[in-house]
């Protein structure tokens, strides 16, 4: 029984042995080094016009926008419009019916030009003393109060001649001739689509930096793929207490009348334009509240990877800023950082440029 055990000690003994002597050189316990563990490096590159991206939700709103209305009760003689017509500062765009009103204008400038020749003549009267100051006077008030009355008159006549505001495009009709409109009843829109704008809401942490010419990238689903650029015109004065938000406007121009008012649009608003170090955001390890990269050093002719904490920045897609902890030049580990170690000798299989795929990296 004893032999048989010892038997079986030797045979496992010697399988072990031989299990040791097949595996790899870098394998075996105590006889040589590890090899250099092969990763992919990035370099930290200056980005000398870096700037913080902000983004939002607006809906774009014509420059000027009106709904146009009659001021008086009237029915509708003539329309001068069409649909979708654009037009420019005081076009007629609705007639009144304004009968009446000519009539009691052309009496009115009758007994103007009655009163007008009355207060002549006394004038040549008071000149040759045939004729006292007082009456001269008393025509002449006459005659300022016809001149009062021909001007109420006009006005009332152009009451009923609706005109453009100013220019723009036309919306639909919604009125007929031989229709009764009153105030506040809609005959057509009228909106200045030449300029749009666009409010849209910006954190207030956000609120150093921004101030009015900041540029800003806008986007529209309806137009995949174009971008629109316009500028900040105004920063609200105000922030929400409830979202801590503040309201900016920017403006856009619309040269050829693309953009529409009520369109929902993406806003990419970039402030405090600087000088900023750059790393491929693969490269930062986070814990808790701390960030390190794996910088590569030259030691004794070889390559080691060292973890160095650095302070991150702000982040665009695929790029975080470093503030402290690296230099311009330097090399971080992108790929290969769940296998290093601090101090650990590595060799750099590729170094990625930002215009190769993995794949196209792991090729070469």
């Amino acid at each position: 029984m004893k032999t048989c055990c010892a038997y079986k000690k030797l045979n496992l003994f010697s399988f072990f042995g031989v299990l040791l002597f097949a595996l790899p050189s870098w394998a075996q316990i105590g006889t040589h080094q590890q090899a250099a563990l092969p990763v992919i490096v990035a370099p930290v590159v200056l980005e000398p016009n870096y700037a913080d991206r902000v983004e939002a939700l607006g809906t774009l709103r014509a420059d000027e926008s009106v709904v146009i209305t009659a001021d008086i009760v009237e029915i509708v003689d003539q329309i001068h419009f069409k649909d979708g017509q654009q037009v420019q500062k005081g076009d007629i765009l609705v007639t009144l019916v304004k009968r009446e009103e000519e009539a009691t204008l052309r009496s009115a400038q009758a007994l103007l030009d009655e009163r007008m020749a009355s207060f002549r003549r006394a004038q040549e009267l008071v000149e040759k003393q045939a004729l006292s100051t007082a009456t001269l006077k008393e025509r002449e008030a006459l005659l300022r109060q016809t001149e009062g009355d021909v001007e109420a008159i006009k006005s009332r006549i152009a009451d009923r001649v609706i005109r453009a505001p100013f220019a723009g495009v036309l919306g639909l009709r919604e009125i007929s001739p031989g229709a009764l409109v009153q105030p506040g009843d809609a005959i057509t829109t009228i909106d200045a689509l030449q300029r749009m704008k666009v409010d849209f809401d910006v954190p207030s942490v956000f609120l150093q930096g921004l101030h009015p010419g900041l540029p800003i990238k806008g986007r529209v689903e309806a137009f995949a793929g174009d971008v629109f650029n316009g500028v900040v015109s105004m920063v609200g004065t105000r922030v929400d207490p409830a979202t801590r938000t503040m309201t900016v406007r920017a403006v856009l121009p619309n040269p050829d009348l693309r953009l529409k008012p009520g369109l929902l649009m993406s806003i990419e608003l970039h402030k405090n334009q600087r000088a900023a170090l750059l790393v491929p955001e693969e490269a930062i390890l986070q814990k808790e509240k701390q960030f390190f990269v794996f910088k590569i050093i030259e030691r004794d002719g070889k390559f080691v990877a060292v973890q160095t904490e650095v302070i991150a920045g702000s982040r665009i897609p695929g790029k975080i800023e470093i503030l402290e902890g690296l230099e311009r030049g330097d090399k971080v580990i992108v790929h290969g950082l769940m296998q290093v170690r601090s101090g650990q000798e590595i060799s750099i299989r590729a170094v990625e440029d930002g215009h190769r795929t993995l794949d196209q990296l792991l090729e070469e």
